[in-house]
């Protein structure tokens, strides 16, 4: 039986892969193994019409076993998470497929401390989620209530606000593209806390819009935006917010790899890279590692996942770590990745040192590197295909020394994962393209 819990979460397309029971026996297992009878969880979601079904789910499943469960609603995932981390709760669980598209939907567990789970414990999870029904309820009179809980959120906004208030952007303009996803309704706000004008698109959900043509994943319409107003920067959130895209003056896409580099060197100028080291993914790019180690830091990586990225800060001391894909955890104000606060990063940075995200992200030159996700049905299998592993070996000989390719089974979806990197543009891409087709050719 395949596992459940990927690397973020369990996640599936709606009320087809992912079924209310599976959320239900969820909500057992975690008041079960996390919580006990007369604890408490918080329970938030995403902008998508399954939402109320989960939640609803999770909701009877903890509750049978004595656990209350505080409803918070509509919030990014950081907000879920900086609650969760509360001493009124003990664990917490995120309703959201986070950038996948409106019919998917995801449950992300995090602790008491408002992290995500270990491996071991989701493995624990996992386990009693199968055998849910086996748990004894309480009777009725020691049944969990739920409970209205949205005014928390205000906890969460409140300590964003003061993070922007520390900077002064009041003569920029910025356009901000919310994915008609969780941050609709406070994101705004946050930003225009900074003294910035906000132009905001992507900020009417209705159930099925959520990422579509819009946010992280496809920051397209944010560029023609900022062009368009001749803005002075350009910020795209993903459906739960705990991702950023940045987008400069002139509509160029600054990625997640370019985001950490600015941050990182940054903080190395002034001295102020806890541990002199940003822990990185194996997917980020070899410029990057190139532009921090020249300016005299060290480049940590962890498997493709925020939780391996946190953990690979607090085994090397490390204050900043993220991911190509926009993903950033600056620990001195989270402990999760966090796109609003990503964005005040960068304002902060191109406030006080008066220069262009343009003129910033110009510092952190990128190799050459494509990633291509082919939708297989045998993802795993891709070690064990000799035609696959050949062509892979031939295509790092074509590379040289300076090239990388890392193959990987999606931890979120039916797919395999393909990077490409190295020196030469036009290689690159052929090589990236002929493994794409080849793997789905041999794995479909």
């Amino acid at each position: 039986m395949p596992r459940l819990f990927g690397t973020d979460g369990i996640r599936g397309v709606a009320n087809i892969d992912l079924k209310p029971t599976i959320a239900f026996a969820l909500g057992r297992a975690t008041a079960h193994h996390l919580v006990g009878p007369g604890g408490a969880i918080v329970v938030g979601q995403d902008t998508r019409r399954s939402g109320d079904m989960f939640v609803a789910a999770i909701t009877a499943g903890a509750t049978s076993l004595g656990v209350d469960v505080h409803r918070i609603g509509v919030v990014p995932t950081p907000a879920l998470a900086f609650v969760t981390g509360e001493p009124d709760f003990t664990a917490g669980i995120m309703v959201s497929a986070s950038h996948n598209p409106a019919e998917d939907n995801g449950l992300k567990v995090l602790d008491r401390d408002g992290l995500k789970l270990d491996d071991a414990i989701e493995d624990e999870l996992e386990q009693l989620i199968w055998r849910a029904e086996e748990l004894a309820g309480v009777q009725n009179e020691r049944l969990g209530i739920a409970v209205d809980a949205t005014d928390r959120v205000a906890h969460y906004v409140a300590h964003r606000r003061g993070l922007a208030s520390r900077v002064d952007a009041g003569r920029l303009r910025l356009v901000l593209d919310c994915a008609n996803g969780s941050a609709c309704a406070i994101a705004p706000g946050i930003l225009r806390a900074t003294g910035a004008t906000v132009d905001v698109i992507h900020d009417t959900p209705d159930g099925v819009n959520i990422n579509l043509r819009a946010g992280a994943t496809d920051p397209a319409a944010l560029a023609a935006r900022v062009r368009e107003t001749d803005a002075d920067v350009g910020f795209a959130l993903d459906g739960d917010a705990d991702r950023l895209i940045a987008v400069d003056h002139a509509g160029e896409v600054v990625d997640g790899d370019r985001v950490l580099g600015i941050l990182a060197v940054e903080r190395l100028r002034r001295g102020a890279l806890d541990g002199g080291a940003l822990v990185v993914s194996i997917l980020s790019n070899g410029g990057l590692q190139a532009a921090v180690e020249g300016a005299g830091g060290t480049i940590v990586r962890t498997p493709v996942g925020d939780k391996y990225i946190l953990e690979g800060m607090q085994v090397s001391g490390a204050g900043l770590g993220g991911e190509k894909s926009g993903h950033v955890i600056v620990r001195e104000h989270t402990t999760s990745g966090d796109g609003i606060v990503t964005a005040l990063e960068l304002l902060r940075v191109m406030t006080t040192s008066g220069r262009s995200l343009a003129d910033l992200a110009s510092e952190i030159p990128l190799l050459p590197q494509e990633q291509r996700t082919i939708r297989v049905r045998h993802k795993d299998q891709w070690e064990g295909d000799r035609a696959l592993a050949a062509a892979i070996r031939e295509a790092r000989s074509r590379l040289g020394g300076g090239g990388r390719i890392v193959v990987r089974p999606s931890g979120t979806e039916p797919a395999l994962r393909v990077m490409v990197e190295g020196s030469n543009a036009a290689v690159v891409t052929e090589l990236a393209d002929a493994l794409a087709a080849l793997a789905k050719q041999r794995l479909d």
